[in-house]
């Protein structure tokens, strides 16, 4: 997953979040700082019944937080939803190319537009497809 770092640079630099089923987003500067949340439509909870592994849907959870204002939050984009907002950023320019290789522990995300290269190195394969955008991002 993303570090919050890169996503709260993501989010100041102007990154748009369009909340969607199963997204992820943090709140920092709160008490909630090591949490990561997701959208979703239905609370599911695991339990012990009798020995037994249950799943419990729950239409209202005991606690919650009542609501918070949506510039507290952070999204969080998965590894696939970073891909497709660096592609996109792609489009336009000429004969494009992405990879993601690894070596090692580290991630490299590689574009190149072309004669233009650019390599972006990360411990987790969503951070260096974070640090790319971050880039194209700051270039606007």
């Amino acid at each position: 997953m993303i570090s919050l770092s890169i996503a709260t640079e993501l989010k100041a630099c102007g990154l748009v979040w369009e909340p969607s089923l199963h997204d992820f987003f943090a709140i920092p500067d709160s008490d909630l700082d090591n949490r990561i949340f997701v959208v979703s439509d239905m609370m599911i909870d695991f339990h012990q019944l009798f020995g037994r592994q249950i799943i419990t849907f729950n239409g209202a959870v005991e606690w919650s937080l009542d609501n918070i204002m949506m510039a507290d939050a952070v999204w969080m984009p998965t590894e696939s939803q970073l891909r497709e907002l660096v592609q996109g950023r792609l489009l336009h320019e000429s004969d494009p190319s992405i990879q993601l290789l690894a070596h090692g522990n580290k991630y490299h995300c590689k574009f190149t537009s072309g004669e233009s290269t650019a390599i972006f190195e990360a411990a987790d394969a969503s951070d260096a497809y974070g640090m790319a955008l971050l880039q194209f991002l700051q270039e606007q």
